[in-house]
């Protein structure tokens, strides 16, 4: 058998194909120039001991330094970036550096994006947390859970809403990328938007949770819900009215 001939006009299939990407970015505010404090409170929530270790899953982040002051001094960030790792975060990326800034974390292997990537806003939580993240994903399924949720127990509908049929009792957690429904008593945690999703909202018959958060703004049973919504059928969403993010939290009505 022959081979077969190829001639002259014979074109090559191309090896490879660039074209533009829109990939969803984790943004790291840096609020403060202490950056050793910023590694120590990421560790503690997000760390290997911390209790939002499972938070992430090696999501790609960019550093928004646009917090710092415009002629602040370059401060070593090598233990942040060796924290964020450390966190299943992968930096990649800066933007809104001070010019001291800019050669230093290019020699750190990350690339520079323009702010318009995303517009993260501060974000302020019930109890103070640093490092704000924020990012904006939907969340196109869901997932139904039609058994209690036991003290102990997590549950997490990764880019999904969560329907929970049934009691989140104390010491259990529910989370989801979207909104959050719980038709029954919600009396653990629930964190919706859990990968900034800033539009999702926690709904339960009966609100009488440890701790509810969305899109990491946060709030503890240490700050007792007002007696109009404690106990009761409510929902629970993101205002940022005033330019700072707080949870709203509203009694159902019929």
């Amino acid at each position: 058998m022959s081979a077969k001939s190829t001639g002259p006009s014979a074109q090559p299939i191309p090896s490879f194909e660039i074209k533009s990407a829109q990939l969803p970015l984790v943004a790291l505010v840096l609020k403060t120039p202490m950056l050793d404090r910023v590694a120590d409170e990421l560790g503690r929530l997000y760390g290997a001991e911390g209790e939002n270790r499972d938070f992430f899953d090696q999501d790609p982040v960019v550093l928004d330094c646009s917090a710092q002051e415009r002629d602040a001094p370059w401060v070593d960030i090598s233990g942040l970036l060796q924290t964020l790792r450390s966190c299943k975060l992968v930096p990649v990326a800066f933007r809104g550096e001070p010019a001291a800034w800019t050669t230093k974390l290019l020699q750190a292997g990350l690339a520079p994006a323009p702010l318009e990537v995303s517009k993260p806003k501060p974000a302020q939580a019930a109890a103070p947390v640093e490092p704000t993240v924020v990012r904006e994903v939907p969340g196109p399924g869901t997932l139904v859970i039609d058994k209690p949720v036991r003290s102990g127990q997590k549950i997490y509908a990764r880019g999904a809403d969560l329907v929970v049929l049934a009691m989140v009792n104390q010491g259990g957690e529910v989370v989801a990328d979207g909104n959050i429904h719980v038709y029954a008593p919600l009396r653990g945690k629930a964190m919706a938007g859990a990968r900034g999703n800033a539009s999702a909202r926690i709904f339960s018959l009966c609100l009488e949770p440890e701790l509810i958060s969305i899109a990491g703004v946060y709030r503890t049973s240490e700050n007792p819900l007002p007696a109009e919504v404690a106990g009761k059928a409510a929902q629970v969403r993101l205002s940022s009215e005033g330019g700072q993010d707080k949870l709203l939290i509203e009694a159902l009505k019929n």
